[in-house]
């Protein structure tokens, strides 16, 4: 029996890159799809409805049932249309994957407010709107339903993407909402932030090193390898299915063959006082109690790697801090962390 049998799901992006992917594996492991991609340019620019339909032939190709929506997230009324469309095509609605993105990188000092607007109405808006849609659905009808947001590490100060990066950050804080406010009706939000060689990846200065290296884009040189899109689908098929009904409000980050749980904005560490601090105070305490906290762990050097590793990522690099569980499965957790950082100072 496959884990998505006689659910629904709509997955926006679905014509190119990892929102393809994942449209493909939920149809393979059962469910229905609606498959939603304007066929635009990176940049949003233009469209092409055949994308969305090449997906909806291949998944036909192989067994599964799919319907084409050509129409844009970031219009509130299509993304409600998209809605209707599945309940009108397969009579119900359990999934919702928000993968649909554009990019308009520039440095903040040069980014037009078209630009910024641009971004945030695909990612941010476009998040809302289809999410908003079915949580009517799914309070409506209190059977449950899943949400799964794509962010991206780039909510961490990109800094040729102020828009991209602001919109990423957004959609944790929104899904954070979604995951307390739709909890009741049985509903879990989660939220991806994802790696693949994707033609977002072909646009960075690095993508575009990459192809001038190799003569080809990473995005066509990505089958098979960790890059390949296709790496990330499963699990957002484990957080569709009713196996995952357990687990929501959490940030996964998803990189080739590793799946990485992000601390969701937990308290790090509390100074305290009997009375209103004084700034003088702060600047008296800060550098001894709370500033050491915020300095990173040294970084390390990996043969092979286009830029250094730091914090987290270069103590990962330490074989002897994984934990084997099965063979080939290995897991890594931060509790060293703030001791090789007091390391790094003594």
């Amino acid at each position: 029996m496959n884990t998505l049998d006689g659910k629904v799901a709509l997955v926006t992006g679905a014509g190119r890159g990892i929102g393809r992917a994942v449209a493909e594996l939920l149809a393979e492991e059962g469910a229905a799809v609606v498959v939603n991609d304007l066929g635009t340019a990176l940049s949003g620019e233009g469209a092409d409805i055949s994308v969305a339909q090449q997906v909806v032939d291949a998944i036909r190709a192989a067994g599964g049932r799919a319907v084409a929506n050509t129409e844009s997230v970031a219009d509130y009324a299509a993304a409600g249309r998209m809605v209707e469309q599945a309940l009108d095509e397969f009579g119900r609605l359990d999934i919702v994957v928000n993968v649909a993105g554009i990019l308009r990188d520039r440095m903040i000092f040069n980014m037009t407010e078209e630009e910024w607007d641009a971004v945030i109405a695909v990612h941010l808006n476009g998040t809302f709107n289809t999410s908003r849609h079915a949580c009517a659905l799914f309070r409506e009808r209190k059977t449950g339903g899943r949400i799964v947001n794509f962010s991206s590490v780039s909510a961490w100060g990109s800094p040729g993407q102020p828009n991209y990066g602001a919109a990423k950050y957004g959609i944790l804080g929104f899904t954070a909402v979604l995951a307390n406010s739709m909890s009741r009706y049985g509903v879990t939000a989660n939220a991806i932030l994802p790696y693949a060689a994707t033609r977002m990846i072909d646009s960075t200065p690095r993508g575009q090193e990459f192809a001038r290296q190799h003569g080809k884009p990473p995005s066509e040189m990505a089958a098979g390898t960790e890059g390949d899109p296709a790496n990330v689908a499963p699990m957002v098929a484990y957080l569709a299915s009713d196996a995952a009904a357990g687990i929501n409000g959490r940030f996964f980050g998803v990189r080739g063959y590793t799946i990485q749980l992000y601390s969701s904005w937990e308290i790090a560490a509390v100074l305290g006082a009997d009375r209103r601090w004084t700034p003088q105070e702060l600047a008296e305490f800060f550098p001894t109690c709370i500033d050491p906290l915020l300095e990173d762990v040294p970084t390390v050097e990996v043969p092979g790697q286009e830029r250094p590793l730091r914090g987290t990522a270069a103590l990962q690099h330490d074989s002897s801090a994984w934990e084997e569980f099965a063979p080939g499965i290995q897991q890594w957790v931060r509790t060293g962390y703030y001791a090789a950082k007091a390391a790094a100072r003594s």
